[in-house]
């Protein structure tokens, strides 16, 4: 607190020296599109008085003498202008600046395409920024064919991302797993819809509802410090200077389902009130009919112990909504809303057929038990027989820019934030094998095993059991922060500092049940054959040469009228969901102080200290299973609370050196922290008496906390390009990890318990890393090749974890960190004249770990992938393009393998897509 106190006092002295000095404030525009240019390099003729356009490309000097003087403005890929202007004491002057596109080529001019101007202004804020980031604009990813952030991040040095039906979902930064990283949106965390940690799904929020995204690989002392791999920042758009509509319109194709593909977006913004208020509107859909051919195996010391065949159908529509509103009273004090709503429903049905206990006969046949699995939902119109899985998330601010007559900023925000996932009605039939069935046995390709039933018996599959599960998940945060910054000294130097407070309250609010048919019922659902079946075989099966075979329809099942007492007896299955439901809340109040200090014009140092303290107060449930497997209601019990809190001190020290105008060196020393999972904080406890077991939280677990070491070198082109390399370290302390203790005495009940299960700190971790990048127009080749560009980005990690213990309680000492992808690779190639434009690109990631094991025969890897896919675009008039775009060009399955590469857990295929449509801008 002295810190803070101390900087504050600051503040309020250097107010005194502004006193006698004006204020310039203005907003640099393309003179074409009447759009914001972020990260123009602002500067004062003859003086050593420079800035930077922020996001929205706007600037403000503070403390200029009175007088008349002469403004410079520059950007990449734009022609210099000055602007002469005067100041007057204690007044604010506000000037609005255009620049033309062009490229001084010899003698000629050379205006930009409409495909570079996005990526000039991605390159404009990333050079600007004191930080070491990575800017992506809105038009740049349009210029892939990504149609939500997730697989747009993956085209970012350092960054992985894992799928969900072939669209990326989340994202790991520079080796380290989704928990380690945070994603805002203009700069607020994103609450979590997942159940048990706090990754944001990011496949719930499409891409052209954003107008840039900026991953903070080195944050700074007034970011919040719950970032160890980077923080991910998503841009919402903001009002233009003049009318704009913009939108798309199109259609596509699922080669896996033989279905259509449906999308649109628009956009549309103006300015009123003689430019004081500003609106922007933009809505999208897309609605993608989609699925997957999946195999699945469990092993067991090289042998196959369970085999599955998945079949997935499912409808996706993802609907999106935002809006800006700002009003500018005068050029010192503004207010600005913001709202962002994403809604995503997932209507699926699964066909699953599961082999297990095999009984190998020794001549390429084996007797195994078989299920088959439907799973849908109810008859209606809103689920209409498929499970729905009802995701939203939305995000609401208010915020304040002032500026006083002593020049200090002051800024505010407000906001409150909700993510939620509903599943309403998700019901399961399954029937099993009541003899053992002869199938096609062949576990020796360890990756494709042959396994096929030879002929389908209906009459020998009866009713396993009819489940249906209700699950609600909600997680709410509301914050406010305050910031005050007094420019000091030459250079745009200033003093900040600030505070601000955050209350999350999450929810997991689940049921099962399991139902009996009775009376004449009991009868028809005795048997697959009595029940009815349909054929689920594909002979064009992607994951390989497997036959799904009979199931009861999603009709039937969906049709079941499970509330009726007259037909089911209805038994709550505690097991599935008693243990899992918790509400929590978490607290964390920060403050900071720093400064950045520009010894000149080149050479500037922020260094400052973020003080965070968390308290969590987490409340569990008590499952007791008795030794026949039952729930046991005396033993068991609900509201076990629980509130810890801890404090964090985190300084940074970054270092920023332009060795000249397009040249940047940075370097960075940063601490910073990753709050456990939720679900791992619980003070739950599921006790199973039949088997033995214990499986609990740990309210007592610590963050983990990270030292990191950044550096990067940069180098700009004036023809909108770039290369850049650097390495990263990360030294990490207090991994957690789920750690298995052997014949445990539970000093609660006293009893042993074979296996008692519960999430620990580890020891120690490394990390550490290299990227390099080059973005370059290859405009220095003869003729057409001329508008070839290259897109090009590499990045090595590696890691050590310590501390982690086997099942019989040894350290295993050859671990990396879970994520950690060796090698990630983007590439691309483009063309672009005047009317067409298009692109080929390639994103490959080897293999890492993705979950830890027992022991290393079972850690689970998520396996290495390639993905390519392609866009082209022409130009019908200077307004309105016509665009194709494809997807998984290589058909790249996920794939995840147990120990050895050669042992296949899961491989799923969702073929490849391609859409194409009308692009319009106004």
């Amino acid at each position: 607190m002295k810190i803070l106190a101390t900087t504050f006092f600051a503040l309020f002295l250097g107010a005194l020296t502004y006193a006698q000095t004006g204020q310039l404030t203005g907003v640099v525009l393309d003179s074409e599109s009447n759009l914001a240019l972020p990260g123009a390099t602002v500067q004062v003729e003859g003086t050593t008085f420079g800035t930077s356009a922020n996001q929205f490309g706007e600037f403000r000097l503070a403390g200029l003498p009175a007088g008349e003087h002469v403004l410079v403005v520059s950007y990449i890929g734009y022609q210099t202008a000055e602007i002469d202007f005067a100041i007057e004491a204690f007044q604010t002057t506000a000037i609005e600046v255009v620049l033309e596109s062009g490229i001084l080529t010899g003698e000629e001019v050379v205006v930009l395409g409409v495909g570079l101007r996005g990526q000039a202004a991605a390159l404009n804020q990333q050079r600007a920024n004191a930080n070491i980031t990575n800017v992506v604009a809105s038009d740049q990813v349009g210029r892939f064919p990504d149609a939500n952030v997730g697989d747009a991040l993956k085209r970012i040095p350092g960054i992985t991302t894992q799928v969900d039906q072939g669209e990326a979902r989340f994202g790991l930064i520079r080796g380290t797993a989704p928990r380690l990283n945070s994603v805002t949106i203009n700069g607020e965390r994103i609450p979590s819809a997942e159940a048990e940690d706090r990754t944001v799904q990011l496949d719930l929020v499409p891409a052209d509802m954003i107008q840039s995204i900026e991953v903070n690989k080195a944050v700074t002392p007034d970011m919040d410090a719950d970032a160890i791999g980077a923080s991910v920042n998503l841009i919402t758009r903001a009002a233009p200077n003049g009318l704009r509509v913009s939108g798309t319109l199109g259609s596509g194709y699922n080669f896996l389902r033989d279905e259509p593909i449906y999308l649109g977006s628009v956009v549309v913004g103006n300015r009123f009130a003689d430019g004081k208020l500003g609106v922007i509107v933009s809505g999208s859909i897309h609605d993608h009919k989609l699925g997957s051919h999946n195999y699945e195996g469990e092993w067991d010391g090289g042998e196959l112990d369970e085999f599955q065949i998945r079949l997935y159908e499912l409808q996706r529509i993802r609907r999106s909504v935002s809006t800006t509103i700002d009003y500018n009273f005068n050029e010192n004090n503004s207010i600005t809303f913001k709202a962002l709503y994403n809604h995503r429903d997932d209507w699926e049905n699964r066909f699953r057929v599961d082999f297990d206990r095999f009984d190998d006969q020794g001549n390429g046949t084996a007797l195994a038990r078989i299920q088959r699995e439907t799973k849908g939902g109810v008859g209606n119109d809103r689920v209409d027989y498929r499970r729905l899985e009802d995701q939203r998330a939305m995000a609401y601010s208010l915020a304040g820019q002032h500026v006083t007559s002593s020049g200090i900023e002051v800024d505010w925000v407000g906001a409150y934030a909700k993510a939620s996932e509903k599943r309403p009605n998700e019901r399961y039939i399954a029937f099993e094998s009541a003899d053992e069935v002869l199938i096609a046995f062949d576990p020796s390709n360890t990756k494709f095993p042959v396994i096929e039933e030879q002929s389908f018996d209906g009459g020998n599959m009866e009713l396993d059991e009819i489940t249906e599960e209700r699950q609600y998940t909600e997680d709410i945060d509301k914050s406010f922060r305050l910031n005050l910054e007094l420019p000091v000294g030459e250079y745009a130097s200033y003093l900040k500092a600030g505070a601000s407070f955050k209350q999350k309250d999450k929810l997991r609010d689940n049921d099962f049940f399991e139902y009996s048919p009775i009376g004449s019922l009991e009868d028809q659902l005795a048997t697959m054959a009595s029940a009815g079946s349909i054929d689920k075989t594909l002979s064009d099966y992607e994951a390989g040469n497997y036959k799904s075979g009979n199931f009861v329809s999603e009709r039937l099942l969906g049709d079941l009228d499970l509330q009726n007492s007259s037909l089911f007896e209805k038994e709550a299955v505690y097991d599935e969901y008693f243990a899992d439901n918790f509400e929590a809340t978490e607290t964390v109040v920060g403050g900071y102080a720093m400064t950045n200090y520009a010894f000149n014009d080149r050479f500037s140092v922020i260094a400052g200290v973020r003080l965070e303290a968390t308290e969590i107060d987490y409340t569990g449930n008590q499952l007791v299973l008795d030794e026949d497997g039952d729930f046991d209601e005396a033993a068991s019990r609900e509201g076990i609370s629980n509130t810890e809190s801890y404090n964090n001190v985190m300084p940074g020290l970054h270092a920023r050196f332009a060795v000249d105008a397009n040249t940047v060196i940075r370097a960075a020393w940063t601490n910073t922290i990753a709050r456990p999972n939720y679900y791992d904080l619980v003070p739950y406890r599921a006790v199973n008496r039949e088997d033995n077991e214990l499986g609990e939280g740990n309210p007592l677990l610590e963050p983990t906390t990270s030292m990191n070491f950044d550096f990067m070198a940069e180098r700009y082109f004036s023809n909108v390009g770039l290369i850049s390399g650097g390495v990263f370290f990360k030294s990490l302390q207090n991994y957690i990890y789920v750690f298995e203790d052997k014949d445990y005495v539970d000093a609660v009940t006293g009893n042993t318990f074979d296996s008692r299960f519960q999430p620990k700190n580890g020891d120690d971790a490394t990390l550490f890393g290299a990227e390099i990048a080059i973005q370059r127009q290859l405009d220095f080749l003869p003729g057409a090749l001329s508008n070839l560009g290259i897109y090009l980005n590499y990045t090595y990690v590696t890691s050590s974890a310590d501390g982690i213990r086997n099942e019989d309680g040894e350290v295993r000492t050859d671990l990396d960190l879970p994520g950690t992808a060796e090698n990630t690779l983007n590439a691309s190639l483009s063309y672009e004249d005047a009317k067409f434009s298009a692109r080929l690109s390639l994103n490959y990631t080897t293999d890492y770990i993705d979950e830890i094991g027992e022991d290393a025969s079972f850690d689970r890897y998520y396996d290495e992938q390639t993905f390519v896919d392609a866009n082209a675009a022409y130009a019908i008039t200077s307004k309105l393009r016509f665009f194709v775009e494809a997807n998984n060009l290589t058909n790249q399955p996920l794939r995840f393998y147990q120990g050895s590469q050669d042992f296949t857990m899961q491989s799923e295929y969702y073929s490849y897509r391609m859409n194409a449509g009308l692009k319009f801008d106004f």
